[in-house]
């Protein structure tokens, strides 16, 4: 963890500026900021290595592009499902320059059921050829233990699970494995929608009292602290103010001490908040992408690889984490 008066540390060994602690937060910011500022986590293990890559979360934002195999993905409608596109849009994904791949086979939004050896058959072909091509970190977006184990041992190394854990043989898998889970707040159960629309007294206290109790879940099942990714789920069971306002708060889930995966890419946020229908939401992406990483996330998930690329590592650049390509303007 960062300790008050604690300097950031720039990639050629100098120091960034003086950081200092903001009661109540568990987070770190430049001791002379006027307001909010930017956001240092106070990490626990900022410094982990996930498949065969190493991340150091206090001067790094992680970007992870998303391949669904699934006919109906709500943004691009199946253009990845038949394996070779699968496949090639995951390589392309890591040549852009994505840190992470998250794989999924069936997604949380409601729709018809599909067995898990079904999810299996159409996750664990893409894992094992990506591992084969790239060691860029894989992960596999799915609920299901059965499912996440297959793709463990394909090559996956983290299971993003859009339920938090609901499922208490999902941490039982990760623990028995080196996998990083992602802890993600949602309260439907996945593939079928709300009852009833959704009603928070306080939406970023439930979220974060959610992944609290989902962390504590892990812990207890054996999975370690450096192993562990909390995600608030935007617009999961939230409608766009909710979604806007955990945004605003994201601090107090960093404070959990979690690297915060924040999972904003194209949607309905986004449409609603600009309206902009899918397919031109790109620019308010990156900008909530570029908010949320100065906010304090630290994983960033996206559809656009090139351009979150781009806009994570001019974050870096901007906070003093990453030395400019060139740096001939003016000299």
């Amino acid at each position: 963890m960062t300790s008050e008066g604690a300097a950031t540390g720039l990639p050629d060994g100098t120091a960034g500026p003086p950081l200092a602690r903001r009661a109540g937060t568990g987070v770190v910011g430049p001791q002379d900021a006027a307001g909010p500022g930017w956001v240092v986590p106070d990490l626990r293990d900022p410094v982990r290595t996930i498949g065969r890559r190493s991340f150091d979360f206090d001067h790094r934002i992680a970007v992870m592009a998303i391949v669904n195999r699934t006919p109906d993905s709500f943004h691009d409608r199946g253009a990845t499902f038949e394996l070779d596109r699968a496949v090639a849009a995951a390589v392309r994904a890591a040549e852009q320059g994505a840190d992470w791949v998250d794989i999924g086979g069936v997604k949380f939004a409601p729709g018809p059921e599909l067995p898990a050896a079904d999810e299996v058959d159409r996750v664990v072909p893409v894992v094992e050829q990506l591992a084969q091509e790239s060691d860029v970190t894989i992960s596999v977006d799915t609920f299901r233990p059965e499912v996440a184990a297959a793709a463990i041992a394909a090559g996956a190394s983290v299971v993003n699970d859009t339920t938090g854990l609901s499922d208490p043989r999902m941490a039982a898998v990760v623990a028995d494995s080196e996998a990083t889970i992602v802890i993600t707040h949602s309260l439907a159960e996945p593939r079928r929608p709300l009852a009833a629309p959704p009603q928070y007294d306080d939406v970023t206290a439930s979220v974060v009292g959610f992944l609290r109790e989902r962390v504590d879940r892990a812990l207890a099942a054996g999975i370690p602290e450096s192993r562990i990714v909390v995600d608030p789920g935007h617009d999961l069971n939230k409608n766009t103010v909710h979604t806007l306002e955990v945004t605003r708060r994201l601090p107090e889930v960093v404070a959990l001490g979690y690297p915060v995966l924040a999972a904003v890419s194209n949607k309905d946020f986004v449409g609603e908040s600009l309206g902009r229908p899918r397919g031109e939401r790109l620019a308010g992406s990156l900008a909530v992408a570029t908010v949320s990483a100065m906010l304090g996330a630290r994983i960033i998930r996206m559809h656009d690889v090139t351009e979150s690329v781009d806009a994570m590592r001019m974050v870096e650049a901007t906070l003093g984490w990453r030395a400019p390509v060139e740096a001939r303007h003016n000299t």
